[in-house]
């Protein structure tokens, strides 16, 4: 039988926006300050730049709120921004995976951006972590972060709204073929 399981991310934290708007309204303010500032120079670049900058702030928006979990039948399937990633249970070893705290467990925390997207508080695509393990993450609350080692080495941090809820689904689905 054929299933599909949505397990919404934690919702982001509003400082996460704060650090995307911040920077592009301040970027903003400094192009209307030097564009009115003497002597007079033609302004018509600011009728090009400032809606780019606006229209990039949109897009960096959209981008943020791309973010699913999901398991469909025995896939689990991840959405982080402009990052996908699917794995089969049979591939990640729920015998080590659990649900923990970045804050306690500092060496899970990512520390170099191989490909992803990252803000205060929000971390989405490839990392090394602070213990140079490969990890794809889709992080939006340090607290309550699921780990899931897979069996090839990397690692998975998500942060579901119930991890605990989506541990025991995925080791139900374990369970039921006999791996684990």
């Amino acid at each position: 039988m054929h299933q599909i399981l949505d397990f919404p991310p934690a919702p982001l934290r509003r400082s996460s926006l704060m650090w995307l708007w911040l920077p592009l309204a301040l970027i903003i303010g400094m192009l209307i300050t030097v564009a009115m500032a003497p002597p007079q120079t033609s302004r018509s670049g600011l009728f090009v730049t400032v809606p780019f900058v606006l229209l990039l702030g949109l897009v960096l928006n959209w981008m943020l709120r791309r973010r699913s979990i999901r398991l469909d039948n025995r896939q689990l399937q991840i959405t982080a921004t402009l990052y996908k990633r699917t794995l089969a249970v049979e591939q990640i070893d729920l015998r080590r995976a659990r649900v923990l705290s970045l804050d306690e467990h500092t060496e899970l925390r990512p520390r170099l951006k191989t490909n992803g997207f990252s803000l205060p508080g929000f971390y989405a695509g490839h990392f090394r972590l602070c213990n140079l393990t490969k990890a794809f993450c889709l992080i939006t609350d340090r607290t309550r972060v699921l780990s899931l080692p897979l069996r090839d080495g990397g690692l998975v941090l998500l942060s579901p709204e119930k991890p605990r809820v989506l541990l025991d689904r995925l080791r139900q689905l374990a369970d039921a073929r006999g791996h684990r």
